[in-house]
């Protein structure tokens, strides 16, 4: 596998992330057919540095990866769910698609702890955040 910092690197030079990115992200970090802490950790970085909206495509991609890492052997564990809670909330808040990538966690895994519960109520209570038109208030 590639140096991850040299990947970072080279994905982030234009600061967005489109296909061939994404293709070579997929060739790279899946080379041993699964993402281990260190990819995954690297992916939660590289979510934050982009600069560019990148589309849908890239957030597929993310939260797909997340989830293989997540649910490799079917349960969420407590160290999982801590993990999760690092990721999710550090920003302080969670938006729609992290609604909605802890709904297909909580449906897809075999067991998960009480610590996953607790952040899975915790964010689906939040309320979520403001849309805006994207015009200027006077």
């Amino acid at each position: 596998m590639a140096d991850l910092r040299q990947l970072m690197q080279e994905v982030l030079a234009d600061g967005r992330i489109d296909g061939q990115e994404i293709e070579r992200l997929q060739r790279e970090l899946y080379s041993d057919g699964k993402i281990d802490r260190a990819e995954a950790d690297f992916l939660v970085e590289l979510h934050k540095r982009v600069q560019r909206p990148t589309g849908h495509a890239w957030e597929k991609f993310f939260y797909q990866a997340i989830k293989d890492h997540i649910l490799a052997d079917g349960s969420i564990d407590v160290e999982e769910a801590a993990w999760l809670r690092q990721m999710l909330l550090e920003d302080g808040r969670i938006d729609d698609e992290e609604r909605k990538f802890l709904h297909q966690l909580r449906g897809e895994a075999k067991n998960v702890c009480r610590e996953f519960e607790a952040l899975y109520t915790e964010c689906m209570k939040e309320p979520p955040p403001p849309h805006t038109s994207g015009g200027r208030k006077s």
